[in-house]
């Protein structure tokens, strides 16, 4: 089998349980996504700041949600921005409907990294394409997003209390 799997204990794939699964698996898109900023040179891209550029360029997102979409402190998500700032990926502009708020837009520099994040990911994909069958793919897509529903509707119950 293709890396990841050695790091783990057992060796019946399907005695692994799924959150080591996850975790062994993770790494596969962030490995890609740094061997191909710094192909680009892009070697100084803060820890998330991939997940937050590729995000804004690649699919429309906004900073305002980093620290919900990261879960971390909104200090956390503002010192991100502010890092992605000074490094050169994002330019930071008055609102244009509301002087009190910024817009945080890519820069040229920004957006030949998003590309090359992009580039990764599709790597990824197509190599994980040729790994399993589409309806395999199909699968871990679904199994994917009802973990992500399991974990709403655990963090509903944290919020309202019942630990």
């Amino acid at each position: 089998m293709l890396g990841g799997m050695s790091d783990l204990p057992i060796d019946d794939p399907d005695e692994i349980v799924i959150p080591a699964l996850l975790r062994a698996a993770r790494g596969s898109y962030g490995n890609a996504i740094r061997l191909s900023l710094a192909k680009a040179g892009f070697d100084d891209m803060p820890r998330n700041g991939s997940y937050v550029l590729g995000g804004i360029v690649n699919h429309g997102g906004k900073a305002q949600g980093v620290a919900q979409e990261l879960r971390v402190s909104k200090q956390a998500a503002s010192q991100l921005i502010d890092t992605l700032v000074l490094r050169g990926y994002l330019e930071r502009s008055e609102h244009p409907d509301d002087r009190r708020r910024i817009s945080v837009e890519p820069t040229e520099r920004g957006q030949a990294a998003a590309a090359a994040i992009r580039e990764a990911v599709l790597s990824v994909d197509a190599a994980l394409a040729t790994m399993i069958t589409p309806d395999e793919l199909a699968g871990l897509r679904q199994g994917l997003l009802a973990l992500m529903e399991i974990r709403e509707h655990l963090e509903e119950q944290l919020a309202a209390g019942a630990l």
